[in-house]
């Protein structure tokens, strides 16, 4: 594991959203077969590598707690789509998630959790472990909620609208 200390120099990074950013938000995803990538996701992905920017996913996970899926799925999921970046030479630093929901059915996580956006906590568990240049950072999101988790950490967010996220992210990559 990464520590922020001062000994290593500090770089931008992109928090990306899961559903509706990197893939098709179909509810509750957690098998690999029914994801369905964003058009230009994987390249916006690479174009953050490329850039010497750190990539990280910060995503509720609220079906955990409801029993729908376990961490585990989520787990397998998230390395799978690990691998199929890797296949165009791109990678993400970090998953960060969220199992917990304050209406969950899962007694375990069935609660209130600080990672939990509009929370910060999973942004700021990554500040934590990782050297980020926080003003050069950002995170691109795809509900309200995402770019408010975004400004109680410090950072700024960008409201994706659909469509192409290379297309969509390029340009907040230049302005640096």
């Amino acid at each position: 594991m990464s520590s922020a200390s001062g000994d290593q120099p500090r770089r931008p990074a992109v928090f990306f959203d899961r559903d509706g950013v990197l893939n098709r938000d179909i509810g509750y995803l957690f098998e690999s077969h029914r994801l369905i990538w964003i058009d230009g996701a994987r390249e916006a992905v690479k174009a953050v590598n490329d850039r010497g920017y750190f990539a990280f996913v910060v995503t509720n996970q609220s079906g955990v707690a409801r029993g729908l899926y376990e961490e585990v799925h989520i787990q397998q999921l998230h390395e799978w789509m690990a691998a199929e970046l890797g296949k165009i030479g791109a990678h993400i630093d970090a998953f960060e998630y969220c199992p917990f929901h304050p209406e969950g059915t899962v007694e375990r996580y069935g609660q209130v959790s600080h990672r939990r956006k509009p929370a910060p906590g999973m942004i700021n568990d990554l500040l934590a472990r990782f050297p980020v240049d926080v003003e050069r950072s950002f995170l691109v999101g795809d509900q309200p909620t995402d770019l408010e988790a975004a400004r109680a950490a410090g950072l700024k967010g960008y409201l994706f609208p659909g469509s192409n996220l290379e297309q969509f992210l390029r340009p907040l990559l230049r302005r640096d």
